[in-house]
Order: C-alpha cells, then structure tokens, then sequence
C-alpha cells in the first residue's frame, strides 16, 4: 500500500484550513535525527533561551545562530524541505529558523496566538513543522482555530499570566488577541493526538494554543521554521525575537524575504 500523503489533499488542507497532521512521516532515522537536534540544542543554549514563569521547569530556545550549522546535516537528509516545496508549489524552500520546548508534567497550557506577529516576514509560502519526541493525547493537543490564517494578523501576545490577550505593542494598530479559550464553540478548533514519526504541519498566522500537559508525562517538542519563494519582509511594531541575522532588518517591507546564512534546502 502507497502511505506517500497526496500532495493535492495536502495543499488544499494547508491552503483552506492553514494546518495538517502527517501520520509516522518520520522514519527512525529522521526522528532520530530530530532528536538529536532537539539534544543540540537543550544542550548549547543560546540568546533565545527563556523559562516561563507561572509554568515551573517549563523553558524554551529559538533561533540559536549556531543551529544553522548544527541542524544543518539534520536539514540536508530531512523529507519535510521537498514536502513543502510540493505543497507550496515553491521552487525553493529554505529554513527560518528552529525552536525547542521542555515542559514538565503537570505543565500549563500556552495562550492563544500567531506566529507571524513575532517574524518579520509574510506570505502564503511559510509553514512550522512541529515534531513531538513524546506521545500527546488529544486533551494535550496543540489545536489550532482552522482557517485564521486566512487573517487577520492580531497583536502579537505578551505571555503575561492571567491575562492571556495581553497586547505585547501598546501602540500597534493591530487588532487584539482574542480570547479564544473564553469562546471556544465560535471557532473552527482542531487538534491532533500524535505519537513520535508523526509530524503537525502549520501556517505561522494560524491562530494555535498547546493543551496542557498532564500527569503521566512532559513533552518535548521540536519546531522547524520554512519559508519559499513568495515569503516577503515585513516590519512589525517592535522588535522580533527571530530570526537572529545580523542585516536581516536591512530589508524593506515587501523585498523578498532572503539572506545568505539562510540554508537552502530545495
């Protein structure tokens, strides 16, 4: 039996609803792989590195500069780059940036957000491909509101507890979070319980939020950052935590999204 996915059903998935859920994609190499990049970066933390508060033991890097080096044999062998060339319909697909995520048992659930608002850079032609090296029951899901993708961009969120819509740029003129998890039966909500191998693929500007964690387990995932041809440079209202390029931000709105130390892959 063929278990190759079908690109047309994965590019109308990813195009309409912004999010797909790729069973055992990963073989035990690639996974291994993956976990050894995750390993990498645990292990040689960078600027990115950061715990969360009200969520003890829970921590978090991203857009380590020595990634690109690191990940880079781990990138060259992987199946997602010309995945995502398929879906996109992109002639070249290069990466963004990674980020990892240890959270304990027991941990609290992430607030509702985009990506985007923290990435200086749009387009139809971006995606996170989110790679859990622990089981994740459904409850524990990261579940996304289908089609918000779709827009519009809100203001990026700033993580502060008890207050999971707080606006991050005061001043921006972007509309505000809303409180998804308040009005849950007004949006498109899907999650995916997934096992290791499997992969949960996603635009950056679909709205998503991770379930807790719960008692038997933590969770360690890894999330690798994609972007093709189409992808654009974007301003935003302030700063952007990734990705980490010296003359990145040379850039102005609407030049394509691009730089030398960004590995391409396809």
């Amino acid at each position: 039996m063929d278990m190759r996915p079908d690109i047309r059903d994965l590019r109308q998935d990813f195009e309409r609803d912004g999010a797909f859920c790729l069973r055992g994609f990963l073989d035990a190499a690639a996974l291994r792989d993956a976990q050894e990049a995750f390993d990498w970066s645990l292990a040689n933390p960078g600027p990115g590195k950061s715990e969360f508060p009200d969520d003890p033991g829970a921590r978090q890097d991203l857009s380590n500069p020595g990634a690109f080096d690191a990940y880079r044999p781990m990138l060259e062998r992987s199946p997602l780059p010309a995945l995502l060339a398929q879906t996109w319909g992109s002639a070249s697909v290069w990466f963004m940036y990674e980020q990892i995520f240890l959270k304990q048992r027991g941990g609290q659930r992430t607030p509702w957000h985009q990506d985007t608002p923290y990435i200086p850079a749009d387009g139809p032609q971006m995606a996170v491909c989110w790679i859990s090296f622990d089981k994740v029951t459904e409850p524990e899901a990261l579940e996304f509101c289908l089609g918000s993708h779709l827009g519009p961009t809100h203001n990026a969120i700033s993580f502060k507890p008890g207050d999971p819509t707080d606006p991050l740029w005061k001043d921006a003129d972007l509309p505000r979070m809303p409180d998804i998890e308040a009005e849950r039966g007004k949006w498109r909500i899907k999650g995916w319980a997934v096992e290791p191998g499997d992969v949960v693929i996603f635009h950056p500007s679909v709205m998503h939020g991770g379930g807790a964690t719960g008692a038997e387990r933590g969770r360690r995932t890894l999330s690798l950052r994609f972007f093709g041809d189409d992808t654009i440079y974007a301003r935003r209202p302030g700063p952007t935590p990734a990705p980490r390029l010296d003359g990145l931000h040379d850039l102005a709105t609407g030049q394509p999204f691009r730089h030398p130390d960004f590995p391409k892959l396809v």
